[in-house]
């Protein structure tokens, strides 16, 4: 236990970035059993770092361990965690638990045998919590992390803080808002470069370093996240990945399942299953219609990429504005909304409000019969009436 206690304390000294995640104020921290998932790269880590710094004294009574560290080969979390409550252990934190074998099997026992013990972990999106042997659904409080918005990546990049907005404060009062915005900053030149590189926090190393890094992180969710969570075989990794190929080079993809099936020799009900397996996991996000009652082996309508980084770190042949422009409003307004795919326009939201997606000379022309019918336009300072700019749905709260 101390050298992991060691590397604990070496973690909380180099704990930096004092801006914190507004995601942070969602939790609430007096829960017993808390659990923080989320897209690999999107700052768990960090946040679990942070919120110990801010809020604990370093003793005793506090640890931090991964549980992909070296120490989970030959030892067991439940023998480590009595020996830290023995020693006057009361708050654990841990981070990978998705890298241990039964981690929700040892959580559950931990929770039922130590009342006194809280205990936070984060893990992969992919952890499907409801079909988790221990049954963790019913006694840990879920979140899930998402990346940057483009308003926290002005945050993170420029140290400049933007009020957020909810959906109808935009589509009620988008040019007022605008018009404060842009007293401050130059929002399509944010919008471009959060395009390209402004989606996890990691970018603040080194951008030009990025996409690489990021093209390196989908490989890990690919060759060791998913094979570690669903148990598959490394024949059918490469399967995920020839489909994740195909899907790169044609987002916004319109499946048909049959003849991916014929171009992969991968059944159809399997290829349904590795789409799921990928929108888990974060790397892709599929949308469906507004019918009622989804199931997990219905075919989606289309299938875009999670965010617009991916666009670059995956492929540069499909990186077109119209790709951009409704890959950036699916990712931000999904966050927050329900998103499906409508018989009329790009986007509906909430089964409420629709939107087509375009540039600055978009009309209304698909959505002249729709009452509450919106155009997010591309490469506009301000809007009017209906017509908004796109850039503005990364402010929302």
């Amino acid at each position: 236990m101390e050298r992991l206690r060691e590397k604990f304390y070496q973690k909380i000294n180099e704990t930096e970035a004092n801006i914190i995640r507004e995601f942070s104020k969602e939790i609430d921290w007096n829960n017993r059993l808390i659990g923080i998932t989320g897209g690999r790269g999107c700052g768990k880590t960090t946040l679990l770092l942070q919120y110990i710094r801010d809020h604990f004294t370093i003793d005793d009574s506090v640890l931090y361990v991964s549980l992909d560290d070296i120490y989970f080969a030959s030892h067991h979390l439940v023998d480590l965690v009595i020996s830290f409550i023995n020693h006057g252990g009361k708050y654990l934190f841990l981070d990978e638990v998705h890298r241990y074998k039964n981690w929700a099997i040892e959580i559950k026992n931990l929770y039922d045998d130590y009342s006194k013990l809280k205990i936070i972990f984060t893990g992969s999106s992919i952890i499907d919590l409801n079909k988790a042997k221990a049954d963790l659904s019913r006694r840990a409080v879920m979140y899930e992390m998402p990346g940057l918005s483009l308003r926290e990546f002005l945050l993170f990049d420029k140290g400049i803080e933007i009020s957020s907005y909810s959906m109808e404060e935009i589509l009620k009062n988008h040019v007022t808002i605008c018009r404060e915005i842009n007293k401050r900053i130059k929002p399509i030149v944010a919008y471009s470069d959060y395009l390209h590189f402004g989606y996890y926090p990691f970018f603040v190393e080194n951008r030009k370093v990025y996409l690489q890094k990021l093209a390196a992180t989908i490989d890990i969710v690919l060759e060791s996240d998913i094979p570690n969570i669903i148990d598959i075989p490394m024949s059918s990794v490469d399967n995920i990945r020839l489909l994740l190929s195909i899907i790169s080079e044609g987002v916004p993809f319109k499946p048909n399942i049959q003849k991916l099936s014929e171009r992969t020799g991968i059944s159809r009900n399997t290829i349904i299953y590795y789409l799921h397996l990928l929108e888990d996991a974060r790397v892709i996000k599929q949308l469906y219609t507004a019918a009622k009652g989804i199931s997990r082996m219905q075919k989606p309508q289309k299938i875009y990429l999670d965010h617009p980084n991916h666009m670059f770190a995956l492929t540069t042949a499909n990186t077109g504005t119209g790709n951009l422009r409704e890959t950036f409003f699916l990712n931000q307004v999904s966050c927050r909304h329900s998103v499906t795919y409508p018989e009329s326009g790009d986007f509906l939201v909430d089964n409420i409000w629709r939107f087509e997606i375009g540039g600055k000379t978009k009309g209304k022309k698909q959505l002249q019969d729709h009452p509450d019918a919106y155009v997010a336009a591309d490469d506009l300072e301000y809007g009017s009436g209906n017509k908004i700019p796109l850039w503005l749905f990364g402010f929302l709260k």
